[in-house]
């Protein structure tokens, strides 16, 4: 009997698998398919040496379907830039702002005293309550905006949630029949609301200064990325290191990708989908409800945009 009890004792010793050692994990991690190329410092990670964590000193507030990860993985080639890798959501969902700035700092990453911390959230820009609470965590932060022609980021946006409502199982609407409700533009579509430049704008300067805010052209930036890119080193402050040999034109996809530190990537797949086939006479309804709204944009931040 005893020998039986020693048995079964070991055996359930060996059932139990031993913690992995440190090398372990530290190579499973390097073996993680980060996507998108930024940097995992998930909590928990030992910090490289000589940096820490620390609030943004530049936030992409929006649009959404502007270009914004674009324009973020862009930016992410600097090699005096850290990217928080994902959308944070702080200070456009109370459950979020409610955990404190400790909480939110912590999900930025890791860098070095001459890096600047970049975060990006689209919603950011179409928050009634973010530039406040922005403003009131830094009231001199450099505020990124990439937006792109209001009617196609409207086709984008319907294109974005139709295929993940497809991915879903769930049932999808023709444009159209989001668009136009009883013979009539259906203006409190959300898609629409958000291409509301000059609205959203008008809440973002009573807060900042315009100087402090700048408009990347995301038109401009996927048909060629460098010129617009050297605009935002600028604004930022920071030393000339993007160039053109970052950039390569992928035929297949049909828009750049990005070659740093001896690897080439693109964007996720999602990026870059066709847009469906708009009934053109809705669609003139569309671009001439927003035609006014571009207009009154244009004037509150003192330059046009090729929008039709």
């Amino acid at each position: 009997m005893a020998c039986f009890l020693a048995s079964v004792f070991f055996l359930v010793l060996q059932s139990y698998a031993a913690p992995p050692e440190p090398a372990q994990v530290a190579t499973s991690l390097d073996t993680l398919d980060l996507g998108a190329g930024l940097s995992a410092n998930a909590s928990g990670d030992l910090p490289p040496p000589g940096t820490s964590k620390r609030g943004p000193h530049s936030i992409i507030i929006g649009v959404r379907k502007g270009g914004t990860r674009a324009l973020l993985e862009m930016l992410d080639i600097h090699p005096e830039v850290a990217v928080a890798a994902t959308e944070v959501h702080f200070f456009d969902w109370d459950e979020n702002y409610a955990k404190g700035f400790d909480w939110y700092r912590d999900l930025m990453p890791y860098s070095y005293p001459h890096q600047i911390t970049v975060e990006k959230t689209p919603g950011y820009f179409t928050s009634a309550l973010a530039p406040e609470r922005i403003r009131a965590m830094n009231s001199s932060i450099k505020l990124l905006l990439i937006l792109r022609d209001p009617a196609e980021r409207v086709i984008s946006d319907y294109t974005q949630v139709y295929f993940n409502r497809l991915e879903n199982h769930k049932p999808v609407q023709a444009i159209e029949n989001l668009l136009v409700r009883n013979g009539a533009l259906n203006t409190r579509y959300k898609a629409i609301q958000r291409s509301l430049y000059d609205l959203h704008m008008r809440n973002w300067l009573r807060h900042f200064p315009l100087e402090q805010i700048h408009i990347v052209d995301g038109d401009t930036l996927i048909r060629d990325p460098l010129p617009e890119l050297q605009k935002v080193e600028r604004f930022l402050d920071l030393a000339p290191r993007i160039v053109s040999s970052n950039f390569y034109f992928n035929q297949t996809k049909g828009f750049y990708c990005i070659r740093s530190d001896g690897r080439e990537r693109c964007l996720h797949e999602s990026k870059g989908r066709p847009h469906p086939a708009v009934n053109s006479t809705v669609l003139q309804q569309l671009r001439s409800y927003l035609h006014q709204h571009n207009r009154n944009f244009y004037r509150l931040v003192k330059r046009t945009f090729d929008w039709q």
